[in-house]
C-alpha cells in the first residue's frame, strides 16, 4: 500500500500533504471557510452535519490537489463516536409535550453518511464503508483487508479516521491510499 494523499483537519489546524494551510477561521466555521476557498459549488454542503462537513472538506481539498478522484473506487472511514454529536441534536428536537423531531437532522443519525455524501460527489461506485473503532489504528488492516481480497479490483481507495462528538471538537486524518 502507498500513501499518495493525506490531510489532517483539527479545529484549529489543516495539513495538507506535510503543509499548514493557513485558516483565519476556527471551530466549526473553520470548515465553511475551507468550503468557501476551496470547493464553493455544492451546495448541500450548508445541510450537511459536522461529521459529513469534515469527511466532505477533506476528501474534497486531496482530490482536487491530486486529481485523481476518478481513481478512487471506495471510501472507508471510522471513529469511535459514530454521530453522536447529531444524534444528541436530534435528541434535543424531541422533547416532552412538543415532539417534532426533526428530519433534516435525523438522516445524520448514521455515520456512513459522509461516506455517502463523497461518493456521490465523485461518482465513487464502490464500497462506502463507515468503521465504528476504538482507535485509528485499527483502520489499517480493514483497508488492507478490503484492497487484498480476491473479489476485490480496487486500486485506490479514500480512508481514515473522521471523528465528531461536539460542533467544535473533531478530527479528521483522511489518506489516498493505492494498492501496489
Amino acid at each position: 500500500m502507498r500513501v499518495s494523499q493525506e490531510i489532517e483537519i483539527t479545529p484549529t489546524s489543516v495539513i495538507l500533504n506535510g503543509t499548514p494551510i493557513a485558516v483565519s477561521e476556527t471551530d466549526s466555521k473553520m470548515l465553511v471557510e475551507l468550503y468557501r476557498r476551496y470547493v464553493g459549488d455544492y451546495p448541500k454542503f450548508f445541510k450537511m452535519d459536522t461529521l459529513s462537513r469534515l469527511g466532505f472538506i477533506g476528501a474534497e481539498m486531496m482530490l482536487k490537489q491530486s486529481d485523481t478522484s476518478s481513481q478512487v473506487s471506495a471510501v472507508i472511514l471510522a471513529n469511535h463516536s459514530a454521530s453522536i454529536k447529531n444524534d444528541n441534536d436530534y435528541l434535543a428536537t424531541i422533547s416532552e409535550g412538543n415532539y417534532y423531531p426533526s428530519p433534516a437532522l435525523f438522516v445524520y443519525t448514521l455515520p456512513n453518511i459522509v461516506t455517502g455524501e463523497i461518493a456521490i460527489r465523485h461518482h465513487i461506485q464502490g464500497e462506502t464503508s463507515f468503521y465504528i473503532l476504538d482507535k485509528p489504528e485499527q483502520l489499517k488492516p480493514i483497508v488492507e483487508a478490503t484492497l487484498n481480497a480476491k473479489y476485490s479490483s480496487l486500486n485506490c481507495v479514500l480512508a481514515g479516521w473522521c471523528e465528531c462528538s461536539k460542533a467544535d471538537t473533531y478530527y479528521a486524518k483522511l489518506q489516498i491510499i493505492w494498492n501496489n
